[in-house]
């Protein structure tokens, strides 16, 4: 019988534990903020001038912003220095902080799974070391926590390892997994999955695929194939297709989120291991170009360190400003 809730008999208590929020502050470029670290320096004697703003345009391309967010970041600045509105330091980091939220908080859309579309298909995509596999595993224990019941499909029929890692994370769960032999179509694992999911009533289904370079086009004719036999069982499917993406890849994430949009046609991106050096400024640099709704973010291994995207959050942590 497949259970809807995970056992807890080994989760840690919460109150042994941080919060997301904090911990994303303190390992978000462990706790150092590349923004507004002695920003303080920028004006001295008070004076907030072009060569203020000059400094913080160059912060924010070092930090993986884009040239796109940036300008648009910056114009807003000039715009309120010349309105004579930023007399002091408060004065510019709320000034920043307001343009960093109004840029990237139409993308912080939460993942609402549609109950009408039963199962729920979700195919999680991207390249080689993002860390799709290990999401997959924290999205069932999620779901899981929400009283649904989830399939996994191990559609990297490629590598044995990936594999015997999504069932690891089907033992962990308690959730069924459907595979088939190394070097199969991935496609006929994603169509048995869809199959199976639909007879035994479950609500989710969660497809793991090949990681693969967003230039190698016959693997991204491969995706392009797994949604079209998805769509022959139910036209709505895939309801999600969620790319995810290395913080540490810098603007080489933006060229791959570019690239899988294009060919595949995303609805969320996932932002993985911001618990490293990563500077964590490239979701806004997807938010400016691409507008896709941003999902989830994760800072570690853990199951809990995977959370959904606050905007307002996510910018008080990269300035470095108090999480409460």
């Amino acid at each position: 019988m497949l259970r809807k809730k995970k056992s807890t008999e080994t989760t840690e208590p919460a109150e042994k534990k941080p919060g997301f929020l904090r911990r994303l502050r303190t390992r978000l470029n462990k706790g150092d903020s590349w923004l507004t670290t002695d920003v303080a320096d920028l004006i001295p004697g008070g004076k907030i001038d072009d060569t203020t703003l000059e400094e913080l345009e160059t912060r924010l391309l070092l930090g993986d912003v884009g040239v796109d967010a940036t300008e648009h970041i910056i114009d807003g600045l000039r715009e309120r220095l010349k309105r004579s509105e930023l007399n002091d330091l408060a004065a510019l980091m709320n000034a920043l902080r307001q343009g960093m939220i109004e840029l990237i908080s139409p993308t912080a859309i939460p993942l609402e799974i549609d109950t009408t579309q039963q199962p729920f298909v979700i195919l999680m995509v991207g390249v080689n070391g993002a860390g799709k596999t290990t999401t997959i595993g924290k999205l069932a224990n999620r779901f899981l926590d929400e009283g649904r019941s989830v399939m996994l499909a191990a559609a990297d029929t490629f590598r044995a390892a990936a594999v015997e890692q999504l069932q690891v994370w089907g033992e962990r769960n308690g959730v069924p997994v459907i595979a088939q032999h190394a070097g199969a179509d991935p496609s006929a694992v994603v169509y048995d999955a869809l199959v199976a999911t639909r007879a035994r009533d479950i609500d989710i289904l969660i497809a793991d695929t090949a990681g693969r370079l967003h230039t190698q086009s016959n693997l991204m004719e491969e995706l392009k194939k797994i949604k079209r036999v998805l769509g022959k069982l139910d036209e709505n499917a895939p309801q999600e297709t969620l790319l995810v993406i290395d913080a540490g890849n810098g603007q080489n994430a933006l060229a791959q989120a570019r690239q899988f949009h294009e060919d595949v046609g995303l609805t969320g991106v996932c932002i993985t291991k911001l618990d490293g050096s990563a500077k964590g400024g490239i979701l806004l640099a997807i938010a400016r170009e691409l507008g896709v709704p941003i999902r989830f973010i994760g800072i570690g291994e853990q199951a809990d360190d995977l959370a959904v995207f606050n905007a307002e959050q996510y910018v008080d942590a990269l300035l470095e400003l108090p999480v409460t």
